[in-house]
């Protein structure tokens, strides 16, 4: 008793704590206007370039390795007056404008040696993607197969701990073959609880309803999160054994 209220007390403290996960950033070399460098990144990597503070700052300027190339697209685009939004649907928190910008009259943003400028969406320009990339393995493996897979080939088993990466997963999820996709999402039966394999607390949840409940069937086989390929694509709960296509990250 004392061991489960102490896990679960850590859990509390842990999911009180901001993540600081930092990005990886790949530089583009070709030329597209803001859209056509939105759908390249979508379908390659993530999405444009996100940048959440100045350590990702920092990030993004040693992805272009002094490559001497002027305006670069970022992911930050104009979504009303005044109104400034990335491309992967975050409200844009920090802002890093030049003096005099943006001028107002555009509603796309580049940057130049390390500061924002907002610029035609038409022009062609250069562009930076963000690296962390999910992709789906079509391929039908138990829970712990797929684990053992992602960790050989990539890097893990997807962890879906906030709502830019839930987005992610339902971009890439409508690929797979099965009605539900494997995720890192793990049952302890031991202390009642949910947790997500490669480490980071389980405080964002998108549960299915009637699923992610404390009190599942440990009489059985041990249980593991999925989620909906279709639908609202929401998690769901199934027995490890069942056979489903997965979601790896790799980076």
């Amino acid at each position: 008793m004392e061991q489960m209220l102490y896990f679960i007390l850590l859990l509390i403290a842990l999911c009180s704590v901001s993540e600081c996960v930092q990005r990886q950033y790949h530089f583009i070399n070709e030329n597209k206007t803001w859209t056509e460098a939105q759908r390249y990144c979508r379908e390659n990597y993530t999405d444009l370039a996100t940048v959440d503070n100045m350590n990702d700052m920092n990030e993004l300027n040693e992805s272009m390795n002094g490559g001497g190339v002027q305006y670069i697209w970022i992911g930050l685009q104009k979504t009303g007056r005044d109104k400034w939004q990335w491309s992967s649907g975050e409200p844009a928190l920090y802002l890093n404008w030049a003096t005099g910008q943006p001028e107002g009259r555009d509603y796309c943003a580049m940057m130049l040696k390390g500061q924002w400028h907002d610029l035609p969406c038409s022009d062609n320009r250069h562009f930076i993607c963000n690296k962390n990339k999910l992709i789906v393995i079509r391929e039908n493996l138990t829970w712990s197969e797929a684990l053992r897979y992602c960790r050989q080939n990539h890097v893990d088993l997807v962890s879906v701990h906030s709502e830019e990466i839930q987005r992610r997963v339902m971009n890439v999820v409508k690929r797979a073959s099965t009605a539900a996709v494997w995720l890192g999402l793990r049952h302890s039966c031991t202390v009642g609880i949910w947790f997500w394999v490669s480490g980071e607390t389980a405080c964002y949840q998108n549960w299915a309803p009637g699923n992610g409940t404390s009190e599942e069937d440990c009489e059985h086989t041990v249980r593991s999160g999925a989620v909906q390929s279709g639908g609202d694509q929401r998690w769901i709960s199934r027995p490890e054994t069942h056979k489903l296509n997965f979601i790896c990250s790799r980076y």
